[in-house]
């Protein structure tokens, strides 16, 4: 068990800089009404797991008010919890316990875009062509003799144009799903709206925000066409990352942020903002950064890098040597809500889990804040069968892309499906686990010496206590390795700590770097050292 002690929230400033968050998909988590859903009294549940698992902070996805379009991303109202998720006394009460475990909260935010029931919408949609409702959000008219035309070319991330006509012939911008239109952030009412929601959820005792589509709340002037997808047949989003488009990642986004950060330092605790920001180079995400803006945003670079040591390589290079110039920490991420679970993208089957379990220790043991997806401590792969008629994601209906099979409500226990999402008796789940999943859940493996999980809390412990790994400092030592072989050591107080991950066709041999403390693959030991086994990580101490 992690023990710690819960003053640390009132006095360590710094602590957003090395923390392991754990997302909570909240409506795959724990279900404590036996309505298949997962909600936050189920959460509240569960906190002394999280504790024992030994994270620093939880990340909620959106709980709002919402009519769950794009699983609670389309938010209703912004202010309050949704029925299926509980009350807000609910979410006080997880704060406080949360609290009194030593856990902080992160909530999503979702600023983008509204829900189109969200009430301001509701009002755009009767109100007429410039009126101060419609300025609320990213209205235009038409193209085309009589504007049956949309404004631009802009496609929707989740496919298919972006844009809505109403009765009147006017068009509404929704970069998601037609029920998430976007908000005009040129709009000082929008900005001041979201200001107070800021404050409301701060004084509720928040530790930090996540927010959605960061990069996307500024569209260019003029809503110029992108001119991409109409002549190489690719889709505009497969830019993301790659190419600007004139509705993401606007140099003006920064000045929204700027107005952020003093509300966020106003508040004791050290609150803290993370951006999901994509931007067409390392240098432009950075941005995002520093102490006038967020204090973090998240590097998928890593989460897209391939099984390979030169990938990875040059992934942590980037990322860390951009983190010395903004002054502030990394975040490594393996999976998410969004990405399909990376058990699979690395293989799948036991190459897959032995590849995550690998690339975990690597992520745990390089500076900065670490991410984990619920249920990547159980090893959990993605749920590639699910009927199509129980798919809920939008994206499916109008890509065939689905990203259900990563939000599957995790095992407890049990040996029949839900294994224990819900209460005593309860069989409903809102998506299917498989059957394979009774020797992934949490009791299965609890104990269990060569299981994920005691793999997650055996590295999250020695992250939490190592003095090597607990210093906040971006600098790593690469050691000189054969091909597919990455080790670097990272040192404090008299002692070193080396990480070797062996992604070549061999068994690696080290014996220069002291004694292991944890390895993802049992290792053996061969003269003054060790083997190290293909698509294995191993942690190892010299003082």
């Amino acid at each position: 068990m992690t023990t710690r002690n819960p003053t640390q929230l009132a006095s360590d400033d710094d602590w957003w800089r090395s923390a392991a968050i754990y997302q909570v998909y909240v409506r795959s988590f724990a279900d404590a009404n036996g309505d298949g859903i997962g909600d936050l009294a189920g959460l509240r549940e569960r906190l002394p797991y999280l504790r024992d698992l030994g994270v620093d902070a939880l990340w909620l996805t959106p709980f709002y008010p919402s009519p769950m379009i794009d699983g609670g991303y389309d938010v209703a109202d912004y202010r309050d919890v949704d029925p299926l998720f509980g009350t807000l006394t609910d979410f006080d009460n997880v704060i406080v316990d949360a609290h009194a475990l030593g856990l902080r909260i992160i909530v999503d935010l979702v600023p983008n875009h509204t829900s189109s029931e969200h009430p301001w919408f509701q009002a755009a949609r009767t109100a007429a062509p410039d009126s101060p409702e419609r300025a609320r959000y990213v209205f235009a008219d038409g193209r085309g003799v009589a504007g049956e035309l949309p404004p631009n070319d802009w496609e929707s991330v989740f496919g298919g144009p972006a844009w809505t006509q109403l009765a009147d012939g006017q068009w509404y911008l929704h970069l998601f799903d037609p029920a998430q239109p976007d908000l005009n952030w040129r709009n000082p009412e929008v900005r001041a709206e979201f200001a107070d929601v800021l404050r409301f959820w701060l004084d509720r005792g928040v530790d930090g925000f996540r927010i959605d589509v960061a990069h996307g709340l500024i569209k260019a002037e003029g809503l110029p066409d992108v001119g991409f997808g109409q002549l190489t047949g690719q889709r505009q989003v497969e830019l993301l990352g790659k190419r600007r488009l004139p509705y993401f990642d606007q140099d003006e986004v920064h000045d929204i942020y700027r107005t952020w950060r003093p509300i966020l330092d106003s508040y004791p605790g050290s609150r803290m903002a993370v951006a999901e920001a994509w931007a067409e180079t390392p240098q432009r995400l950075a941005r995002y950064i520093g102490p006038d803006e967020l204090h973090q945003a998240f590097s998928f670079d890593f989460l897209d890098a391939h099984w390979s040591a030169d990938s990875f390589r040059k992934v942590i290079d980037t990322a860390l040597a951009e983190s010395v110039i903004v002054g502030a920490p990394t975040t490594w991420v393996l999976s998410n809500h969004d990405k399909q679970r990376h058990v699979t993208r690395y293989g799948d089957g036991p190459e897959g889990l032995r590849r995550a379990r690998a690339a975990a220790l690597l992520m745990l043991a390089l500076p900065g804040c670490a991410y984990l997806y619920q249920g990547e401590e159980l090893g959990l792969p993605e749920v590639l069968d699910l009927p199509d008629d129980l798919r809920q994601d939008p994206q499916y209906l109008r890509t065939g892309q689905s990203r259900d099979g990563c939000r599957v409500p995790i095992p407890w226990n049990g040996e029949l499906a839900p294994y224990g999402f819900g209460p005593a008796g309860s069989a409903l789940s809102w998506l299917p686990a498989p059957a394979t999943w009774r020797e992934l859940s949490v009791r299965a493996q609890t104990g269990v010496s060569d299981s994920t999980l005691e793999l997650y809390r055996t590295a999250l412990r020695i992250r939490r206590t190592h003095p090597a790994l607990s210093v906040s400092s971006a600098r790593i030592t690469w050691q000189k390795t054969d091909p597919g072989i990455l080790a670097f050591t990272r040192s404090a107080a008299g002692t070193a700590l080396t990480c070797v991950v062996n992604i070549s066709d061999e068994p690696a041999a080290v014996a220069e770097y002291g004694e292991p403390l944890v390895a993802s693959t049992a290792l053996t030991e061969r003269d003054a050292g060790y083997l190290v086994p293909v698509d294995a990580a191993a942690w190892f101490e010299r003082r």
